[in-house]
């Protein structure tokens, strides 16, 4: 069965308001590509029909008009191949590290150049599920390598959770890591098929266990010594109690997607809730993580 594809131009100076559009309102489906070389970007959707795409446009089309976005023509619908929906992400989706674990796409398997010592984890892109390159996902991957470090080789008794896995990136992160209780949830099916396929792709398959569930019942009786919840600064905020109340003693709550304009507001909406934990905030972008340590 085919995808398909509806492909936008946008004026460059618009990729920031449009980026921001897509993620902050959590309009799914969409990605925002940009060709610095040529000076060009484009608002790009995959669907599963024509028809689909059409709708989804007349659904994002506003949002972009209100947010500022200059659209240069109108939009272009074709039929994608799986190989066609890959190559159009190669432009783009560049390996990235930090610390001793790289992010790398699948098609640089055999080309790309690991130190010693270092890890990788592979991915190939899935229907609207990103592939880590964006902020919020790297200020959660740089959180969690830079705890692994300072852990050492006891992160094999800490108990991880990623609430809203998307893809996968952030719990298979932590298996590679050397953590060994890792549990990844999301309230699409999808987005947990995707994840045990990443899984699969990078020989995890078993060491993280992901399910379909929301920040109740994915966190419901379980305590994490990390944490992380890359969602949105309003969804965090309604469930700030659920979130807090998963940390263990002594544990890490890693929080992003969150705007940098909103970062006082989720920190001030946390810590009223979590008097004597210790807190800590990173902007990246246009974006920010709110990290708080609950006391033993």
């Amino acid at each position: 069965m085919n995808l398909w594809e509806i492909k936008i131009e946008i004026a460059p100076e618009s990729v920031e308001a449009a980026d921001n559009t897509q993620l902050e309102l959590g309009v799914g489906g969409w990605s925002v590509l940009e060709d610095v070389i040529v000076g060009r970007a484009w608002v790009l959707g995959i669907f599963a029909s024509a028809g689909e795409a059409d709708v989804q446009w007349k659904v994002l089309e506003p949002l972009l008009s209100e947010a500022g976005v200059r659209l240069s023509g109108e939009p272009v619908v074709r039929a994608l191949g799986d190989r066609d929906w890959k190559e159009s992400y190669k432009f783009h989706f560049k390996a990235w590290r930090f610390g001793r674990l790289h992010w790398v796409p699948e098609w640089e398997r055999d080309s790309y150049s690991v130190p010693a010592g270092d890890v990788v984890l592979l991915l190939d892109p899935g229907l609207a599920f990103g592939t880590g390159n964006h902020e919020t996902t790297r200020l959660c991957c740089e959180r969690l390598v830079s705890h692994a470090s300072a852990m050492g080789t006891s992160v094999a008794d800490l108990r991880v959770i990623d609430a809203g896995c998307g893809s996968g990136i952030l719990a298979l992160s932590a298996a590679l890591l050397g953590f060994e209780q890792i549990e990844g949830f999301d309230n699409d099916a999808e987005a947990v098929r995707i994840s045990m396929e990443n899984a699969a792709l990078n020989a995890l398959d078993g060491k993280v266990n992901f399910f379909v569930g929301d920040l109740v019942s994915g966190l419901m009786g379980k305590q994490a010594d990390i944490l992380m919840a890359n969602i949105l600064a309003d969804v965090l905020m309604r469930f700030s109690s659920e979130l807090l109340a998963a940390v263990a003693p002594g544990g890490l709550l890693i929080l992003s997607g969150i705007l940098s304009l909103e970062g006082g507001r989720v920190r001030d909406a946390f810590m009223a809730q979590a008097p004597g934990w210790a807190v800590d905030s990173r902007t990246m972008g246009e974006w920010c993580d709110v990290i708080l340590i609950r006391p033993r």
